[in-house]
């Protein structure tokens, strides 16, 4: 028995089957065209064609695809809306006023009429569109209304108005309309104008308006917070963070430029409400939107010290307005005692920080001048105390002093458990330390600063001026030196700045006296070389890291005493009024004690730093001595008597010696360029040829000694001032003899594989045949034509490219065989 479907049932699968008879006849037509095309003229088949979707009626067209149905729709959607407008703008005068409302009406709810259907078949883009140009309508339709009935009523008023009537039909509108994403977000960002347009409208004062904000931002905050559309959620939370920035912008204002503290407790009222909201939206919101509950607290506790430090502000005299501040943000950091929720203590805490960060940065110029006031005194040392440019912040002590005590407080304050920081038991622990390190850090540097402009704030006498950097500087290298200290390296290395920074001020405004000059220096000195003396004697810490940061703060502490203890020699020869030799031959003291010092093993882990910084001093004694010869040649000649006291220690051996014998040797030389000696030879020869006998054995002592140490100083001790002396000499005989004796010892140097008697012999002779040859070479260029010389020097660089990789070759051989040479 057959089963029969039902008619209808039947009549669709027989439409399905004439579609695939029309698909195929379609393809078969298609294939014939081809075959029967001409070659030249080939017809390439159509892909097969999709099979349209079958229909309930052979006689229905078949539909069009979603995406021109979307088109469609837009664009009778657009040109529905454009005929409405132009038909409002155009032929409005023809109508009356009934006719107006009618055609205003009638348009605008069709427009908002058509997303339904669309809605209904699916076509989301399209609805969107239109339902954009019915709000577009509905704002032309309230522009209108305002025009024909309304032309006298004040403009913001009737804005104000309107703008709610629109935020409050869209909102509905898209409610309604669940599926458009478009009209609620308009209705948000509409809402926040009603209430500021009518503040503005009834003339209201600055404070009206910016409460009309912040409730507007209440009213926004709400809604982000009950709506369970994330879109809404978006726009109603960022116009809330708007609003709320504009109110607080205007409190902020008139709290600063009140003048009594009525006038401040207005807008400090509306800073705390709007406190208030922050903390509110950050306690609801700390677990969803951790960084919007931590910036919102941050933002109420900026508006609370902003509230209580405008009223206080108004009630202190002038100058201690930073000083009012700075005690709110204190009063405000003790939150982070309390067990409210981490990101409002996180937010409060930072809010705090800021405040007390702004205060301390209107602090600095006084502690500039403190250290740098004593730069003005440098043109006109010992004069007196410089006019120090203070800039009139009596009270700079008091913040910087209140911001050490309130990160003490912090650094020792109670912890949080690992549950309250969100860590793990180990990470809380660390967490810890290092903000306890770093608390502890900045409390010592405001401090040492607080104190540092304590005498400038009080006017204090110049003694007390003075003696007030150095007694810091004692105090900061007793924590550097200390062998356990709170906070560990950290502080230390902040302690040593301080020393460092109020060393270097204490010495700058010791230069209004003599007296005041040299005792400072002394006092310096003894200090920075009784803590370099107490850090080397002290344990070495067991971890590398330590050890590392342990030779570093002793090289900078043996290196500052070094550089005090020489200006500390300057300064009294100057104040004893010796002359610039005698203060040279003085200064190089410090080399000589700081080479016998370096020595010794108990030093050796800053002999190095030490050293370099006695060269500093002894450059320093040359260019003291540069104005007088004969002081001069003394200077280097000490210099190198120092070098040669260190040489005697194998590991400076090398360096030490090299450096001996070149200021010796130049110690000769400036002392016969004093004593004008025209044959310098008489005094080198009698050098020379000890020097080279003593060289000559110390070769058959050590063969493997090089021939620079055992021939380089006293051949040079010869040729260089015999070539000095040939260059100025007009006559033949001088550079003859040089020349040959020159040649005599490249030959010797050549012959033995001796570098020191190769390298100066060639040298020397080289320049004694280009001097000779200077004048007959100028003259034959100034013979040549002009082009001449270029064009060679550019034949010369082809060829020398030309042979470039053979002329490298022969150089590395060259330095080969220097390098084999003793």
């Amino acid at each position: 028995m057959k089963n029969v479907p039902p008619p209808a049932q039947e009549l669709a699968i027989i439409d399905q089957e004439l579609v695939r008879l029309d698909a195929r006849r379609g393809q078969l037509l298609a294939r014939r065209a081809y075959l029967l095309s001409p070659p030249a003229q080939p017809v390439r088949p159509s892909a097969p064609q999709a099979s349209p979707p079958a229909s309930t009626s052979a006689s229905l067209p078949a539909s069009p695809p979603p995406s021109a149905q979307n088109v469609l729709f837009m664009l009778g959607g657009v040109l529905l809306a454009i005929a409405a407008i132009a038909f409002t703008l155009v032929s409005w005068g023809h109508l009356g006023i009934g006719g107006r409302a009618a055609v205003l009406t009638g348009v605008t709810v069709l427009t908002l009429a058509v997303p339904v259907p669309l809605l209904r078949r699916g076509l989301r883009s399209t609805a969107e569109a239109v339902a954009a140009l019915g709000l577009v309508l509905t704002v032309l339709d309230a522009y209108a209304l305002y025009r024909v009935a309304l032309p006298g009523t004040d403009g913001l008023g009737y804005t104000a108005a309107a703008t709610a009537v629109l935020a409050a039909l869209w909102a509905g509108y898209g409610t309604a309309l669940g599926a458009l994403r478009g009209p609620l977000p308009a209705a948000v960002l509409t809402a926040q104008l009603p209430l500021t347009l009518w503040a503005l409208a009834t003339g209201s004062t600055p404070l009206t308006v910016a409460w009309a904000l912040l409730v507007t931002a209440a009213l926004d905050t709400a809604l982000a917070l009950r709506t369970g559309s994330r879109t809404v959620q978006g726009f109603a939370g960022v116009a809330a963070g708007t609003t709320a920035s504009g109110a607080l912008l205007v409190a902020g204002e008139l709290s600063v430029s009140a003048w009594t503290p009525l006038t401040a407790l207005r807008p400090g009222a509306l800073l705390l409400a709007a406190a208030a909201l922050g903390l509110f939206v950050a306690r609801r919101r700390q677990a969803e939107w951790r960084a919007v509950a931590l910036a919102c607290a941050a933002v109420a506790g900026l508006a609370g010290i902003a509230a209580v430090g405008g009223v206080v502000r108004t009630a202190v005299p002038d100058g201690w307005t930073a000083p009012g501040y700075l005690l709110c943000a204190v009063a405000l950091s003790t939150v982070v005692r309390t067990r409210l929720p981490r990101p409002l203590v996180q937010g409060l805490a930072g809010a705090a920080g800021v405040v007390a960060a702004l205060s301390v940065l209107w602090a600095l110029p006084s502690v500039a001048v403190a250290l740098l006031g004593g730069v003005a005194a440098i043109p006109e040392i010992w004069t007196g105390l410089p006019a120090v440019p203070w800039p009139g912040q009596p009270t700079a002590p008091v913040v910087l002093l209140t911001a050490a005590g309130a990160l003490a407080a912090v650094a020792y304050g109670p912890r949080r458990d690992a549950r309250d920081t969100g860590a793990g038991a180990g990470d809380g622990v660390g967490v810890a330390t290092v903000t306890r390190a770093l608390a502890l850090c900045g409390s010592l540097a405001l401090g040492w600063a607080g104190v540092l402009v304590l005498p400038l704030a009080l006017d204090a006498v110049y003694p007390v001026v003075v003696a007030m950097p150095l007694a810091l500087t004692a105090a900061s290298l007793a924590v550097v030196v200390v062998s356990r200290v709170p906070g560990g390296s950290p502080v230390r290395i902040t302690a040593l700045v301080c020393a460092l920074a109020g060393s270097i001020g204490g010495s700058l405004v010791s230069l209004g006296s003599r007296s005041a000059t040299v005792t400072a220096l002394a006092v310096l000195s003894a200090l920075f070389a009784g803590a370099t003396v107490a850090a080397v004697a002290a344990t070495t810490a067991t971890r590398a890291t330590e050890a590392v940061r342990t030779r570093s703060t002793r090289a900078v502490l043996a290196c500052t005493a070094v550089a005090y203890t020489t200006a500390l020699v300057t300064a009294a020869c100057a104040v004893a009024g010796l002359s610039t030799g005698t203060t040279a031959v003085a200064v190089l003291a410090v080399p000589a004690t700081v080479a016998l010092l370096a020595a010794r093993p108990s030093t050796r882990p800053v002999a190095v730093p030490i050293e370099i910084t006695a060269a500093g001093a002894a450059l320093l004694a040359v260019i003291l001595a540069s104005g007088r010869a004969p002081v001069l040649a003394l200077v280097l000649a000490l210099c190198g008597v120092i070098a040669a006291g260190t040489a005697v220690r194998a590991e400076r051996r090398t360096v030490a010696g090299y450096t001996a014998t070149a200021l010796f040797v130049l110690a000769t030389w400036v002392r016969l360029a004093a004593s004008e000696v025209s044959v310098p030879e008489a005094y080198t020869l009698p050098v020379t040829l000890p020097a080279l006998a003593v060289g000559l054995l110390r070769r058959r002592r050590d063969p493997a000694a090089s021939s620079w140490t055992a021939y380089g100083p006293g051949l040079a001790a010869t040729l260089l001032p015999s070539l000095l002396a040939a260059w100025g000499d007009t006559h033949w005989s001088r550079p003859l003899l040089l020349g040959i004796a020159a040649l005599a010892i490249t030959l010797a140097g050549a012959r033995l594989g001796l570098q020191a008697p190769l390298i100066l012999g060639g040298t020397v002779l080289a320049l004694v045949a280009l001097h000779e040859l200077a004048p007959y070479v100028v003259q034959v260029v100034g013979a040549l034509p002009r082009w001449l010389p270029p064009a060679l020097a550019g034949l010369l660089l082809l060829a020398v490219g030309a042979t470039y990789e053979q002329r490298l070759k022969d150089a590395h051989k060259v330095r080969r065989s220097l390098g084999r040479m003793r």
